[in-house]
């Protein structure tokens, strides 16, 4: 597994720039009820020169456990180092301009994230916020590939979307892909499993009408992570199923697994895993 250049983690010279996208959605568990209203915010990357005229592929990047949508990129006037990851590896062409917005599952409070069995329901609950609300307030504001924020416009530019995160966020991804292929091609879940059972992860997918040329999954953990004895077993057993071709590239199926030789369950680590998916997709033009 590639590393990230020393070099990426300084300033680059054509930076992206970081907005704050505040937005409408309702509280988890009573949601279908429509009781409560949040306001929530999600920070958004735009690539240098963004163009309203073009159109960008998305790419939703859930943070983990005692965590929150700055967690990743920072905010706008104090971006992370990892949005110069991001700025630099799209300047030198590794990886493509898109658009990258960083929510939050967290509910009620800020806290949610730091409560493992309430982060767990949240990250369950999360899609139907995802769909019904993060998605129209981003492709209804910022130019991509969807012609309108209807489910059917929603669905017919799902080729240009993805969703990951690692750990909590990886559960976030799992459950995305459980529920939400219809908008959806890409997901990137790293150290963070949902179920063991590979027999109905392929049923998932059959039951949203779906097959194997239709998603592609781009997993990562490390051989020291905590998490990797049951991220693994959960991939190795949905590799067992037909449905699920584990492979090296998009061309050939729709599994790929990177291992890290003493990965850990740390921020390091998951950022590295990001950008692995991030320049896997949606190719850049050519240097």
């Amino acid at each position: 597994m590639a590393e990230i250049p020393d070099a990426f983690e300084r300033p680059a010279n054509c930076p992206g720039k970081l907005v704050n996208l505040n937005y409408q959605t309702w509280e988890a568990f009573t949601y279908q009820k429509r009781l409560q209203r949040l306001k929530k915010r999600a920070v958004v990357y735009l690539p240098y020169n963004y163009d309203p005229k073009q159109q960008y592929n998305v790419f939703y990047l859930m943070h983990g456990g005692w965590s929150n949508e700055t967690t990743y990129l920072g905010i706008p006037g104090k971006p992370s180092t990892f949005k110069n990851v991001i700025d630099n590896a799209v300047e030198t062409k590794t990886m493509a301009p898109m658009i990258i917005v960083c929510p939050t599952y967290n509910n009620t409070s800020v806290r949610d994230s730091s409560d493992y069995s309430m982060a767990v329901e949240l990250t369950a609950r999360y899609p139907q916020e995802l769909v019904n609300d993060l998605i129209p307030a981003v492709e209804g504001t910022f130019s991509t590939f969807a012609a309108s924020t209807d489910r059917i416009d929603l669905r017919a530019s799902r080729d240009h979307r993805a969703f990951g995160g690692f750990s909590m966020g990886s559960v976030a991804t799992w459950q995305v892909f459980a529920q939400c292929l219809d908008v959806f091609r890409y997901f990137f879940p790293s150290s963070g499993n949902l179920t063991a059972d590979g027999k109905k992860m392929a049923k998932l997918v059959k039951d949203q009408g779906f097959g194997p040329e239709d998603f592609f999954i781009f997993a990562a953990s490390g051989t020291h992570d905590f998490a990797y004895p049951a991220f693994s077993e959960q991939i190795q057993n949905m590799s067992k199923e037909d449905l699920f071709q584990t492979v090296s590239n998009e061309q050939e199926g729709n599994l790929c697994y990177r291992i890290k030789r003493h990965g850990v369950h740390g921020k390091e680590d998951a950022l590295q895993y990001f950008y692995q998916a991030m320049s896997r997709i949606w190719k850049p033009a050519e240097k």
